[in-house]
Parts: C-alpha cells; structure tokens; sequence
C-alpha cells in the first residue's frame, strides 16, 4: 500500500479502470481510496472525470453511478449489436412473465403476492420465488392490513442491473403507454391504489429502508469484531 500512495494521476486513473474492468459490484469513491491509499475526495474526483472523459470522446462504454458506487456498462447506443455478440445472454434472459411481475414489485412495493396477482390477472407466486432466487427481488416484511402477509421489493442488484441509482430513478410509468386513454387508467390505478400511497413516497421510505439496513449490517459487523477481539 505504501508504494501505492506514490501514484501518479495517470498511474490512479489507470489503476482505477483495471480495478473497474474486474469487479463485479460497483465501486464506491471510498472503497477505491481505501485500495489506492488516496482520500475519497481525490477518488470520487476520478471517477468523476473518467465518466465524463469516456462520454466526451463517445466512447462504446461508459461509467456511471449506481446503487451507490460506479460501474462500467456498454453504450446503450450498441445495444442491439453487443446482444446478438453475446450469444449466452439468452440463458439469462428474464421471461415476459418475469418482467411483468419485476415491473409490478419495482412501481407498487412493498407489495403482496396476492397485490401482484391483482395486477397481473394470474398468480405469480412461481415467478415471485424465481425473482428472489435471481437476486433481483426480497422480502421486506409483512403487512398487517393484509393477514399479515409477506411484501416484496426489489433488492440493491436491480438497481444495478437497471443502472439506476435509486427507486427514484425509476421512469414515470405512464411513459409506457400507448395512448392517453392507457395513461390515465395507470394514473387512476395508482392513485387508488392501497398497496402504496405513491410511488416517490414509496422510493423514499424504500431507500431510507435500506440504508437503516445497511447501517445496522456494519453495526452488527463491528459488535462481532468486538466479541472476536476479547
């Protein structure tokens, strides 16, 4: 670690793509200053300036922020070519009965199987296990109102996988419809909807969630490093 405090600002640029290139999770400014002994403020400057750097010269990958750290992810712009390059994207596909539930839990959460269900019209308790088995879908406790039953939400890896940063992020789901008459069915359906009062509410109580349980994550990792020590 010590010669790493010497790099220069070339040399950390390029130790931060090689880092990039080969970690799976995204990369938080204080974990990179941690790996390249540099203060976080120095690291989120690099990411930074290589995220603006790779959109400046149009470059066919770019790097953004997500789920609280950055990752590098193809130009949307060659979508279609890099899907039919990888031709093993197929055995990871989501079915259209996946998404359709995925994108039920992502603008109604928390939500309950028999909420999906309500939407889709068909019981997606198969779907729902299938979701949570992938990582992208969890349980978020239960709902009282409901006979107690267990709500779902998405998890940390469907921002990722979405490149979105939070539930805030999410698109405003009348941008799907088709026509006006859709747009305003959506609207009716969301604002009467019981499940949850609205969906930036829902993002924000969501992410506050989350962060209480990441907080509570690493108090419970340090208590344990504590009893190890004694």
């Amino acid at each position: 670690m010590e010669d790493l405090a010497h790099l220069d600002d070339a040399s950390v640029k390029g130790a931060t793509e090689a880092i990039l290139l080969v970690s799976s999770d995204p990369l938080s400014a204080v974990d990179l200053a941690k790996i390249l002994g540099i203060q976080p403020g120095e690291a989120a400057g690099v990411l930074a300036e290589l995220s603006a750097e790779y959109a400046d010269a149009n470059r066919g990958f770019q790097l953004r922020e997500v789920a609280g750290g950055w990752r590098l992810f193809t130009h949307p712009a060659y979508h279609d070519i890099v899907e039919r390059y990888v031709l093993s994207w197929d055995t990871r596909k989501l079915s259209q009965a996946a998404l359709e539930t995925l994108a039920v839990i992502a603008y109604h959460q928390p939500v309950t199987r028999e909420g999906v269900k309500a939407v889709r019209g068909v019981n997606s308790e198969g779907v729902i296990s299938s979701l949570i088995e992938k990582g992208l879908v969890r349980e978020l406790g239960r709902a009282p109102e409901h006979a107690n039953a267990i709500v779902y939400g998405t998890t940390r890896a469907f921002l990722e996988q979405f490149g979105l940063r939070s539930l805030k992020d999410l698109p405003p789901l009348e941008d799907f419809a088709p026509d006006e008459e859709s747009k305003r069915f959506i609207r009716e359906r969301l604002s009467g909807s019981s499940i949850a009062s609205t969906l930036e509410e829902t993002a924000e109580d969501i992410d506050d969630e989350r962060e209480l349980l990441d907080g509570a994550e690493l108090a419970d990792d340090e208590e344990e490093a504590g009893g190890d020590e004694q």
